[in-house]
């Protein structure tokens, strides 16, 4: 069943970089969750960019980072032969705990902290059934970044046969101990400001979430020192930032689910690799990209850098950019160009 969610009142505002395309919703049924118990009544929200019924245009799954909805992977959008959407369907799929998916501020059979625990695994099993539900049993390419990438290489160990490629910007195949530090002290800075109900004054629960997350966690000092020369210019941003951020309807509580999710992640936990990350990896049969800035300040390119030598056909590509993690976002236009260019080149290979 599908329902069109833009009567929900949950999507953002349109921005003037996001691509407009149809929303759905569909119920997946109760689904069973790695670490037990399940989400009740799963609903799964995706857009439609192209006619899914058009078997002549290959199907392209674009995957959700954390705190992100559908709209994060625009900026690859028709600035490549392979994304160009005259050439390609594009199918986008909300994560779980992003809001728009089943998540702790939406669900009405387990509301809030009633809401059970997932991983990224659970992320790419709801997917499947999503895909499944849609009659698709494959995809040419999924592509995703930070949290989205490591979905996407997730997908290549859990379903090896499902993709041809797969494109992994800014990912980790295995959590590493700075990044869960770095989302640890963000989720702690949420925690304090959400009563038992769930409910939060959105004035004051993003404080110190921002600069964290959104400053020593995406960018790097020289992007930021070049882009902010003074104090006041600083905290100027900081306040439109939390006005922004705020227009984006996220709940805290989901961001905190999602990173627990993004914590324990490791491929190699999958089934029979019981921690092998090498064995994990060499699974993968997609021909991969991984994409990968010079400083990575959340997700440290070293874990991405040894991920791809460990699949068995992998392209790296290091950017050489100093917006740090947000080199995979429209904010860096060379490293866009950089990355559309590899992935044309990936689908020659």
């Amino acid at each position: 069943m599908s329902i069109d969610i833009s009567a929900l009142n949950t999507h953002p505002p349109l921005q003037e970089d996001w691509y407009d395309a149809p929303h759905h919703l569909s119920q997946i049924g109760d689904l069973p969750l790695e670490l037990g118990g399940c989400i009740k009544n799963c609903k799964v929200s995706y857009a439609v960019h192209g006619d899914l019924k058009d078997q002549s245009k290959p199907l392209i799954l674009f995957l959700c980072a954390i705190g992100s909805i559908h709209h994060r992977l625009d900026f690859l959008i028709n600035q490549s032969r392979t994304l160009n959407l005259e050439n390609t369907r594009i199918i986008a799929i909300d994560a779980l705990g992003n809001g728009l998916s089943s998540s702790p501020s939406n669900s009405t059979e387990q509301p809030f902290f009633q809401f059970p625990k997932f991983t990224i695994r659970d992320m790419v099993h709801s997917q499947k059934k999503l895909l499944e539900k849609l009659e698709i049993n494959h995809v040419d390419m999924i592509v995703g970044a930070s949290m989205g990438g490591m979905q996407a290489l997730q997908w290549g160990v859990s379903y090896p046969d499902y993709m041809n490629y797969i494109v992994a910007l800014t990912p980790m195949s295995k959590t590493t101990a700075w990044a869960s530090s770095m989302t640890r002290a963000a989720r702690e800075s949420l925690t304090p400001h959400i009563n038992s109900s769930g409910s939060y004054n959105p004035d004051t629960v993003w404080l110190a979430w921002l600069p964290i997350m959104q400053m020593l966690a995406m960018r790097t000092p020289k992007q930021c020192d070049e882009q902010f020369t003074s104090v006041h210019q600083i905290q100027d941003w900081y306040e439109q930032r939390l006005q922004w951020w705020k227009k984006m309807n996220f709940h805290p509580l989901d961001w905190i689910y999602q990173s627990i999710a993004y914590d324990a992640h490791d491929v190699a936990q999958t089934g029979q690799f019981s921690g092998n990350l090498t064995k994990s990896l060499a699974s993968i049969k997609a021909k991969c990209l991984i994409g990968v800035p010079s400083l990575d300040l959340l997700n440290p390119i070293e874990q991405a850098i040894h991920t791809a030598s460990l699949i068995t056909d992998c392209a790296l590509v290091q950017l050489d950019t100093n917006w740090g993690h947000m080199a995979a976002s429209a904010l860096d236009a060379h490293s866009t160009q950089a990355l559309s260019q590899a992935i044309d080149q990936l689908t020659k290979r």
